[in-house]
């Protein structure tokens, strides 16, 4: 189904919490096993939705390759729908420290951030990318949801759309529906840059050619 969107290569991002252990030798050979069931197309990377916790964080520090999109200095972090942590920016600052790129997944369907939706504006301002999911864009998790990712795509402060897949039908690997409505909602350049340009440079370790500099009152 992926294939058939248009998508050429996919990130696993397993949990990485309290609820799930994140084992990267156990995954990374699933993924292989999976990448030979399937053929090389599309081709699959391994990451991992990374939950700020303490004990996460202090880990990340000195094993950073186990939580990293493979052979990037880019991070996929979760924050919780409950609480953000009070040193989150100041846990972004250490990331940055050691060459990590954090990027913010769905900020868009977190509650709290629904609330302050400013806080993304600053975490980007800090350097953070942001990835929002490409169903938001369609209705898919309500209209709060949608208001927020047309209100952080109007500022300027979206940097990646993914499918965050989970299955083929509530949850499915399609990109293009979101593509057509970011063209509708900003520009072709736009929609090519967050579904295209931006995700590549991840995947492929190299800087974001697109970040623009948020706009705060847009």
């Amino acid at each position: 189904m992926a294939a058939a969107d248009g998508i050429e290569h996919m990130v696993a991002t397993p949990h990485a919490n309290d609820r799930y252990h994140y084992d990267r030798e156990y995954l990374t050979q699933l993924r292989d096993h999976l990448q030979k069931l399937i053929g090389p197309a599309p081709r699959l990377g391994l990451g991992c939705d990374f939950h700020m916790s303490y004990e996460n964080l202090q880990d990340v520090m000195v094993h950073p390759e186990r939580y990293l999109i493979e052979g990037t200095r880019y991070l996929l972090v979760e924050l919780s729908n409950y609480s953000i942590p009070v040193q989150i920016d100041e846990a972004y600052t250490r990331l940055q420290g050691i060459g990590i790129t954090p990027i913010i997944t769905h900020p868009e369907r977190n509650p709290i951030l629904q609330r302050t939706p400013q806080r993304v504006i600053q975490w980007v301002e800090l350097g953070c990318a942001v990835q929002l999911t490409a169903s938001a864009f369609t209705g898919r998790w309500g209209e709060l949801a949608t208001r927020m990712a047309h209100w952080l795509l109007k500022r300027k402060a979206v940097h990646a759309i993914a499918t965050d897949a989970h299955d083929l039908k509530h949850r499915p690997p399609i990109l293009s529906e979101a593509r057509e409505e970011v063209e509708e909602l900003s520009s072709v350049e736009v929609a090519r840059a967050l579904v295209d340009d931006n995700p590549r440079a991840i995947i492929s370790g190299k800087p974001l050619p697109y970040f623009p500099e948020p706009k705060v009152d847009a």
